[in-house]
């Protein structure tokens, strides 16, 4: 459905609405920047790469705008099939946009070409992330080094940690969105359904409780969520598939008490998310070699046909 098939009321004269996806390498700093700009947490966050695998949609609505984030996968090289559904999945959202962020880290040398390359000749805005860092004036042969290889609608030192010029990046990205009404009612914030983030947190506590590798194999299923009325606490039932048999004991932990302490932490931030009480059961699973089944990144939600 178009945005002019909805009624959304009286639009103002001039009101701006389009499509804006933030792209960059891994842990550069995007997800943390839509939270920023939304005013709300959607996507999950943590120090480790790849922790976002899917395209995040966030929404910032005011009177005279509404700008549609699409937070996507940091780019890389795959190595396996789910990074290859990823990478994919980075390009879909880059047709998709009126205006592409163009996330690099202000504390690098060298540009980002493998993102330059994904972005390819799509009107773009370069943001200098993690400005905080360094001295400003360091950044200024990276900033000649990125406008060498393409021209940026604008260069913008920002820091989505400090909340550093975010404002400014809002401003640009306004001026440049098309003319025309909003997409969505106004107080909507994602299309998303609530039990994508609360996958989302799950495997968040994941990424945050253990190391090495696993969170890496790590995929949360929500198999049931039964909302209940009155004083009754909502059941969620949820599996965290694995990649190794060795796997599931180390996130298990001896007596269950790793798996405890996780559902514990998961439900402490789901809870607030969902603004109501929850009760949690975590299962684990073992699936060799799921990262490469094309049928199962289907049925776990991943879009294999971008």
């Amino acid at each position: 459905m178009e945005a002019a098939d909805l009624d959304f009321g009286d639009v103002p004269e001039g009101h701006r609405s389009g499509y804006v996806t933030l792209v960059g390498r891994p842990n550069v700093g995007k997800s943390t920047l839509m939270n920023a700009l939304v005013g709300r947490k959607l996507s999950i966050v943590t120090r480790k790469p790849q922790t976002t695998r899917q395209r995040v949609l966030g929404i910032l609505s005011d009177e005279e705008r509404q700008i549609i984030f699409l937070d996507t996968p940091g780019v890389l090289e795959p190595r396996y099939g789910l990074q290859s559904v990823m990478m994919r999945s980075v390009q879909g959202a880059i047709r998709d946009a009126d205006l592409v962020l163009f996330m690099a880290d202000a504390t690098r040398d060298e540009p980002d070409r493998l993102t330059l390359d994904f972005v390819e000749d799509r009107t773009a805005i370069l943001l200098l992330n993690k400005i905080d860092l360094i001295p400003q004036e360091q950044a200024l042969p990276l900033v000649d080094r990125y406008t060498e290889l393409r021209a940026f609608e604008e260069v913008i030192p920002t820091s989505a940690l400090k909340d550093y010029n975010l404002d400014a990046v809002l401003d640009e990205i306004t001026e440049r969105l098309p003319k025309g009404p909003p997409f969505y009612p106004k107080d909507v914030v994602s299309e998303h359904p609530e039990r994508f983030f609360v996958a989302e947190i799950i495997r968040e506590k994941v990424f945050q409780q253990y190391r090495q590798e696993i969170p890496y194999s790590v995929q949360v299923n929500i198999v049931e969520y039964a909302e209940h009325a009155g004083d009754r606490k909502d059941v969620i039932d949820a599996e965290i598939v694995v990649n190794k048999e060795s796997h599931k004991g180390i996130l298990i932990g001896k007596g269950g008490q790793a798996l405890k302490a996780l559902g514990e932490a998961a439900r402490e931030d789901i809870e607030p998310f969902l603004n109501r009480d929850v009760y949690l059961q975590l299962h684990v699973k073992a699936r060799a070699g799921w990262r490469d089944d094309e049928g199962r990144l289907r049925s776990y939600g991943y879009r294999t046909d971008e």
